[in-house]
């Protein structure tokens, strides 16, 4: 598993109630997410209600990154 298909899953793992419950009940249904784009986007949804709400563009820095492998002390 790559580094972005990693990062898509862990994304993924936050998809829902449904999504999750269903996965438990039969883990091929999770499968879709699993990929390299598979819930992605879920990223930048809190930019994107930042900007819908504000109508600015969220400037934010995290302390760390989202991409994997970033947090190698696993620091929160």
């Amino acid at each position: 598993m790559s580094g972005d298909v990693f990062l898509s899953t862990r994304c993924a793992v936050v998809a829902g109630r449904e999504v999750f419950a269903g996965a438990l009940q039969d883990p091929e249904v999770f499968a879709p997410f699993a990929t390299d784009h598979g819930a992605e986007s879920l990223l930048y949804t809190p930019d994107r209600a930042y900007e819908h709400i504000t109508g600015k563009e969220w400037d934010c820095a995290t302390r760390y990154s989202y991409e994997s492998y970033s947090n190698t002390d696993g620091a929160s």
